[in-house]
């Protein structure tokens, strides 16, 4: 994977950590951890944390293998293209500190529904409830994950789209685990501005993929596919040959 890309996945990942405060929050919140013995404090905490980024990194396999599909097909860059101006239209519609799903009245009502009773169900505290806790977490709507998915889906294979995912949960794992921690820290204002740079982040990791898929030969940005690269250095050599005779 491009180190474009690496950065892209993380970057996105820490600027949802924001969001992920608003959305999943409510969850975490929830889970009744105490501070009685410490160790067990971070333990659990890392845990429901790990058991998010698992299920993202899954769903990134499984876009992955889709993806994968598509380059066997010598379809990966139309993919690719596509998922770009996909990318560009979903931070579009995310301008004003939501994302496109939290625009949807119904969803977003039944989603803090569902997440407040998630939190009431799983706050056993043993760290089986904890993971379950994560993984659930990870497989809930949400707009951020979704863009994510979006992008692990051009990645180019299983490993690749799980990786990205994974990066992408590592981002949000800061500001996922401080919130536990300490609470709702950030004020909503404070979230609301700084969630103003995801969709221009998404805009720019739109362009990016559109760049990657359009193989200008541009390094680490937009690389000449290897079939590309075979038929040019086979007509290098039909020409060298001809020279020759």
């Amino acid at each position: 994977m491009e180190i474009a890309l690496i950065i892209s996945a993380v970057g996105l990942g820490f600027a949802s950590g924001f969001h992920c405060i608003g959305m999943c929050g409510p969850i975490a919140l929830s889970m009744g951890l105490t501070k009685n013995q410490k160790a067990n404090y971070y333990l659990q905490n890392i845990t429901y944390q790990l058991g998010r980024i698992l299920t993202y990194s899954i769903l990134g396999a499984v876009l992955g293998i889709i993806g994968q599909s598509f380059e066997l097909a010598g379809f990966q860059k139309y993919l690719t293209v596509f998922v770009g101006v996909l990318l560009i239209i979903m931070a579009i519609f995310s301008f004003g500190g939501k994302d496109f799903a939290s625009k949807i009245p119904f969803i977003s009502k039944a989603l803090l529904k569902v997440k407040m009773q998630l939190g009431k169900i799983l706050q056993r505290p043993d760290y089986k409830s904890r993971l379950a806790t994560g993984v659930l977490n990870g497989f809930l709507p949400c707009g951020m994950v979704y863009m994510a998915l979006t992008a692990s889906l051009a990645t180019g294979g299983i490993w690749q789209g799980s990786l990205f995912m994974f990066l992408f949960g590592i981002g949000t794992f800061p500001f996922m685990f401080a919130v536990v921690l300490l609470g709702n820290f950030i004020t909503t204002a404070f979230r609301l501005r700084i969630l103003k740079v995801i969709p221009v982040m998404m805009i720019c990791l739109g362009g990016l993929f559109i760049l990657r898929g359009l193989e200008l030969g541009i390094p680490y940005i937009s690389p000449k596919s290897e079939s590309l690269k075979v038929n040019h250095n086979s007509k290098d050599f039909h020409t060298d040959h001809t020279n020759c005779h």
